[in-house]
């Protein structure tokens, strides 16, 4: 068989000497591969060949997980100079890079991110690590299992070899063990904030102090290590209060106590007990404010920020916004509440003056700030509740599907100082996300059950997308959830009604007994009649 070769990226070209028919997409032809062995990273043999990359094993998945056709887009063409990216005029005209991208992160966060970041037309390949079955499975990037996040010099390595040109970080975790501290310092372009300006997550203290200082309007507060002291501030303060673990506590570290008695127990179980271990050695208590909460995000790149559009999730586990607090369980775009008035009031009096306050503080921010905000009801105007220093997760799912702009574009702006003068264009319509959990969350709950009908579900409406948060396979090939929140099902629309009509006939397409969502996502922003049950 002739020898195909075909441009990847100005480093790579594929030369393929196999005997069986290989699978390639392009824009202009497609060839089948019938072939459904595997092999891993190592196994596709790359060696130097003339400032190219010969891969002698092609069209298969990627450790079990992704197919190659999926780690590429090829181009046909002569083959260039050795780099990892090169000038392009972009879909929108203007001058771009194309460059392969690392996403770091393995939730629904990240799927979202990878959906959006293939879709750019200066992106030439996404991996994820570690990624799930239902990234690898949807084509929307190639997942590197084996890659410990953790280990920056791994990272640095992965990077190296295959040529990554940008690295985008969705997890905290990873934020504030300093990866991105060491991705940048070995001259790797990095979005996400350094594990100092990361503290503005990590420490729920340092961001209340932060606001302190620079003006910033946010709940009253104090500071407690000591059980006695703080049991003494909430006497002196009554109930409701808010009782918050000062560090990481993925996200079940805020207890709204609605008396003293409730108060005195959240104390108790992390000053005393210990239930958060470290996160919990101090704690903030602070006023409970009364209103509506929304959430506002925007990119910053260490002096300049822009907004991004509103989204709002359901924090609550159940319908009405009762029980426990979760990591969320849905969310929509645009929020009403947020109207321009308050975005740009946002912006003025709470975003730049924390990015100009990092700044000044020696902690310049790269990356997402995502502000989490409490419409007072007695005001009408926003406090600052919590600093977040990643994408959310529902409401970048909403944001991600919405985002016309060329997202690789953006985040490189971002890396590089230079998002002053960028505009983002959005779809017009609404977005909305309804997150499918295992029943029991935000306790304990089952692993390993089985998700079936994901295929039609998400042909069931347009425009719907189903983003996987904690997936794997089976040995039979199924979907099975291994996390508390597991699907995230997104659909967009004219308005919020129709995108939540899509989302809720896809969602109750899927079969999964085990599973439960929240029938009320967009209760605030839709007539209430919406909701009522038609028999």
């Amino acid at each position: 068989m002739s020898c195909i070769t075909l441009k990847l990226v100005p480093s790579l070209r594929l030369t393929n000497n196999a005997q069986n028919s290989v699978g390639f997409r392009s824009s202009s032809c497609c060839f089948s591969n019938s072939s459904s062995s595997a092999v891993n990273l190592e196994s596709l043999k790359l060696t130097p060949v003339s400032d190219h990359v010969r891969i002698r094993d092609l069209g298969h998945p990627i450790n079990g997980v992704g197919s190659f056709s999926s780690l590429f887009r090829f181009e046909a063409g002569k083959s260039e100079p050795s780099r990892s990216v090169r000038a392009r005029i972009g879909s929108d005209g203007a001058a771009g890079e194309r460059v392969i991208v690392l996403v770091v992160g393995g939730g629904g966060r990240e799927h979202a991110l990878c959906y959006a970041l293939q879709r750019s037309p200066t992106c030439d390949a996404v991996f994820c690590s570690p990624g799930n079955a239902g990234i690898s499975n949807s084509g929307d990037a190639t997942c590197v299992p084996d890659l410990d996040i953790f280990d920056s010099s791994a990272v640095i390595s992965f990077c190296r070899k295959w040529g990554v040109g940008m690295v985008v970080v969705g997890p905290e975790a990873p934020l504030v063990s300093g990866l991105t501290n060491d991705l940048v310092k070995a001259g790797i372009p990095t979005f996400g904030p350094s594990s100092e300006a990361a503290e503005l997550e990590s420490s729920k203290n340092f961001m209340k102090n932060l606001c302190d200082k620079y003006g910033i309007p946010t709940a009253k507060y104090q500071t407690f290590s000591d059980p006695f002291a703080a049991k003494q501030y909430i006497e002196e303060q009554g109930a409701p209060i808010v009782i918050k673990a000062d560090g990481l506590a993925a996200g079940k570290g805020v207890i709204v106590a609605t008396t003293v008695e409730e108060a005195y127990e959240a104390v108790d179980s992390m000053l005393v007990k210990g239930v958060f271990g470290s996160a919990g050695t101090r704690v903030v208590i602070e006023e409970f404010l009364e209103g509506e909460e929304a959430s506002f995000f925007a990119l910053v790149d260490g002096e300049n920020a822009i907004p991004l559009e509103s989204a709002q999730d359901h924090k609550r586990v159940g319908d009405g916004d009762s029980g426990p607090n979760t990591g969320g369980m849905g969310a929509y775009s645009p929020a009403p509440i947020l109207t321009k008035e308050l975005q740009s009031f946002v912006m003025e009096s709470i975003i730049l003056p924390t990015v100009k306050g990092m700044a000044a503080e020696g902690r310049k921010f790269v990356g997402v700030l995502y502000a989490g905000l409490m419409i007072e009801k007695k005001s009408g105007l926003p406090k600052l509740i919590e600093y977040n220093v990643r994408f959310g997760d529902p409401e970048c799912q909403v944001l991600m599907v919405r985002l016309e702009s060329d997202l690789v574009q953006v985040l490189l702006a971002a890396c590089r100082g230079e998002l002053s003068g960028v505009t983002l264009n959005w779809s017009p319509g609404s977005a909305m996300v309804v997150v499918m959990a295992s029943k029991g969350y935000p306790g304990s709950y089952e692993k390993g059950t089985v998700i079936q009908n994901l295929e039609d579900a998400e042909q069931s409406a347009p425009s719907v997308k189903i983003f996987h948060a904690g997936t794997a396979l089976d040995t039979d090939g199924n979907f099975i959830a291994t996390g508390g929140r597991v699907l995230g099902v997104t659909a967009q629309g004219r308005d919020l009604e129709e995108a939540r009509n899509r989302a809720y006939l896809a969602t109750e397409n899927i079969i999964w007994p085990e599973g439960f969502y929240r029938r009320d996502i967009g209760w605030r922003a839709l007539p209430q009649e919406v909701f009522v049950v038609k028999k």
